[in-house]
């Protein structure tokens, strides 16, 4: 008999000592610190000013037992520290056990959680759960260094902008086009996503934005939109599907994958966000992005990798709001 899809789920994760160890961390503060200093810095704890290893955990001297607050001492720079520092959770006071669910949840949910559901299952409040979740989006941001290759599928999605009232008409239509928000979506097939905020679908942008991210050389589907046109005179292998003509795959010519992340990502934004402005767009798709190219990853190598990524990064309440 065949396994079902909740079964082959259930085995890949079974055994994975993140995920073994995750309820007791979101449920007691020492279990979360010890989880996330774990992750951190495995069996190798280091000063995060410094980067020195002499370091010792700091003791109640009545108990002996750890301090209630965690802290390490440096014995290099003599400063105290704990392992919120240097991190997208420095200088927050919510629990550790709680970013450790906020972690859990947006790095293994598919379609994204939402700031709602993490204030109801933390208590914690709703703006601060968000901001909470927008940290652990600019932690996922991933620096765009290798440019894609091989075979890339191009395609363009408008994001938000649905009026309050439809009437059908062409003015409506037109208005509602204009305020959404244009999203380039590349696609290495079978391999990494990168997905861009741009200004508009002219073939100047267009161009612009392929070779900011895409290897000369490289072969790239398109649909038959004109401001693809040109890209052959450009060092790239273009092949197009005539969508305005019923033809959607010609051989291995389509843009089937980036459709497909583009259905992902439509059905997070809508169905579990709402709403999303422009001026945060970037981050939520930071999220989805980080979520495709880590697919093959077990739900625990995920989540370690989202916590290992929030090393070396900061995002203040005065950066989230003024960005």
């Amino acid at each position: 008999m065949n396994p079902t899809k909740r079964q082959v789920q259930n085995e890949s994760t079974k055994g994975d000592p993140v995920i073994t160890e995750l309820p007791a961390a979101c449920a007691n503060e020492r279990l979360a610190v010890e989880f996330m200093e774990q992750q951190r810095w495995v069996d190798k704890p280091y000063c995060p000013r410094c980067g020195d290893f002499s370091v010792y955990q700091m003791k109640d001297s009545k108990t002996g037992e750890r301090q209630t607050n965690f802290r390490w001492r440096c014995q290099g720079c003599k400063e105290q520290f704990t392992v919120r520092i240097g991190t997208v959770f420095e200088d927050s006071r919510a629990p550790l056990r709680h970013w450790c669910f906020v972690f859990w949840r947006a790095a293994t949910s598919k379609k994204g959680v939402s700031a709602l559901e993490i204030h109801r299952q933390t208590g914690l409040s709703y703006k601060t759960s968000l901001f909470m979740l927008h940290r652990v989006r600019h932690a996922m941001d991933e620096k765009d260094i290798e440019p894609l290759n091989g075979i890339v599928e191009v395609d363009e999605a408008f994001i938000g902008g649905k009026p309050r009232r439809f009437h059908g008409s062409r003015k409506t239509n037109k208005a509602n086009k204009k305020s959404k928000t244009t999203v380039l979506g590349l696609l290495e097939r079978n391999g990494r996503i990168r997905p861009k905020v741009i200004a508009d679908v002219t073939g100047k942008t267009l161009k612009a934005a392929i070779a900011e991210n895409v290897k000369a050389g490289s072969r790239i589907m398109t649909d038959d939109w004109s401001g693809y046109r040109g890209l052959k005179h450009k060092g790239w292998k273009h092949e197009s599907v005539k969508h305005s003509m019923y033809e959607y795959v010609r051989g291995d010519v389509h843009t089937n994958s980036i459709e497909g992340f583009f259905g992902i990502l439509k059905r997070g934004l809508n169905g579990i966000y709402h709403s999303v402005s422009k001026k945060h767009l970037h981050r939520y798709l930071a999220e989805f992005q980080y979520r495709y190219n880590m697919r093959d990853l077990t739900d625990g190598q995920r989540i370690v990798k989202a916590i290992k990524a929030a090393q070396g990064k900061r995002l203040t309440y005065a950066q989230q709001v003024g960005a």
